[in-house]
């Protein structure tokens, strides 16, 4: 299977596939597997796919996800940053409607480049994304059909799931 890794090209692939995508959710949602099954496969598929793409090429997820910044995510900020922490929040972040602490801005202040420029300070949302190497897939798929049209490794994780499973459902 191909990879796609233009972040652009995967947008318009995700927005033509959505349909499909929420159709496959509800497909894994009751899919006989037990979730450590389903783990192992998408883990699988994950080290496949994000061993073959550069993330500091696309910057994409710095530009288009928000994520929530938790108490010790601030003060680590700080110390990157090396300003206060009531800096870091006069400067970069809000508390959303709900109660969330974000950044002012969709796209990450901290970006230049594609690069984060305090990666070894970054916040653990952003230390974890794209999350598909954590446990639980299927408890965060409407999350992952979201990020099919962000996150080239997203993507093509997710085409590869939708070729793998599906095609054996329809081949039993």
């Amino acid at each position: 299977m191909r990879l796609e890794t233009d972040p652009e090209v995967v947008a318009k692939l995700a927005e033509q596939h959505e349909d499909a995508n929420w159709q496959f959710r509800t497909f894994l949602k009751g899919i006989d597997l037990e979730i450590e099954e389903l783990d192992a496969i998408v883990h699988r598929h994950y080290d496949n796919v994000a061993s073959q793409i550069n993330c500091c090429a696309c910057g994409n997820c710095c530009r288009n996800v928000t994520p929530i910044r938790k108490e010790h995510d601030v003060d680590r900020l700080a110390r990157g940053l090396n300003l206060s922490r009531d800096e870091v929040t006069k400067r970069f972040l809000v508390t959303d409607e709900d109660g969330n602490v974000i950044f002012r801005d969709r796209r990450c202040p901290l970006l230049s480049d594609n690069r984060c420029t305090v990666y070894d300070h970054r916040p653990d949302d952003c230390r974890s994304y794209p999350h598909l190497h954590k446990d639980g897939f299927v408890f965060r798929l409407i999350q992952a059909v979201e990020n099919c049209s962000v996150c080239p490794i997203v993507f093509n994780v997710f085409e590869r799931l939708k070729d793998e499973l599906w095609r054996e459902c329809d081949d039993v």
